[in-house]
């Protein structure tokens, strides 16, 4: 059966699971394996999802799954992205709970994040929509592979996201897993629902880190809209290039100056 969660459109045989490790073919049809299973919950700082410009000095608890859509070689997530590990379990009536009784900590709602959300797409809607009956906020931190029209439909529910822009570059991000033409839509999708958008580029030796290959994503984002922020941020060895160096943080700088050409809000991160 073909799973259409996202553009990769995966052609599952019964009893197996898709490239992102937390969809599966069973029963006559695609399960969300990864549904209500939890591997991570915080309640973060808003600045560390990262968003600058949305309630800033406000705390969101963070919640995350397993599994992924893409396949980066620095993840930063690694132990997670790559497919099912231990969990603990949570409904979305239990998770809705903890953000209600932390809003006396200052909790103003849900952020998925950690691991790629869209691929527990089921569990992220319910969630999000217990979530607006609650007066909580939802927040959407993903590389933005949804399927348009999923996208769309968990759009309506969406205060905020941040979105993983890696290249501006198609043969790049198809190497990588990743659809660029399909997450510039998604950009622009979320934006037209009027939702707050920041973005994310993460500044990667060897991969994203020359001026020719940064200059492209400057000038996809002023396509869409001049005032999205964008966050620069250095890359640290993690996944499988663990033996890289850092980000040079010289490259850093003067990719914000590039940016600031262009764009009106940008920031560095892991600085």
């Amino acid at each position: 059966m073909i799973c259409d969660n996202c553009s990769h459109k995966c052609d599952i045989k019964e009893g197996m699971t898709g490239s992102c490790r937390a969809r599966s073919f069973r029963g006559d049809r695609i399960v969300c394996d990864n549904y209500g299973k939890v591997t991570s919950l915080a309640l973060d700082p808003i600045e560390k999802k990262p968003l600058a410009m949305f309630h800033p000095g406000s705390l969101i608890l963070s919640v995350g799954s397993y599994g992924c859509n893409m396949r980066c070689p620095w993840c930063q997530n690694d132990s997670i992205s790559r497919g099912p590990v231990e969990c603990d379990s949570l409904t979305p009536d239990e998770l809705i709970n903890i953000a209600v009784d932390t809003k006396s900590r200052g909790n103003i709602g849900i952020a998925y994040t950690y691991n790629e959300p869209s691929v527990g797409f089921e569990y992220v809607l319910d969630c999000a929509r217990l979530a607006k009956d609650n007066d909580l906020v939802n927040v959407a931190v993903t590389n933005g592979m949804l399927s348009r029209s999923r996208f769309d439909e968990l759009a309506g529910y969406m205060d905020a996201y941040n979105i993983d822009l890696k290249t501006g570059k198609a043969d790049k991000y198809a190497r990588i897993g990743g659809d660029l033409d399909l997450i510039l839509d998604n950009i622009g999708s979320a934006k037209e629902h009027g939702s707050h958008v920041e973005l994310t580029t993460l500044v990667v030796p060897g991969f994203n880190d020359d001026e020719r290959d940064f200059s492209t994503i400057v000038s996809a984002v002023a396509g869409i809209d001049r005032r999205i922020p964008l966050h620069i941020t250095r890359f640290f060895p993690a996944g499988n290039m663990k033996d890289a160096s850092p980000t040079d943080l010289q490259i850093l700088y003067r990719f914000r100056e590039m940016a600031l050409s262009s764009l009106d809000n940008v920031f560095l991160g892991n600085v």
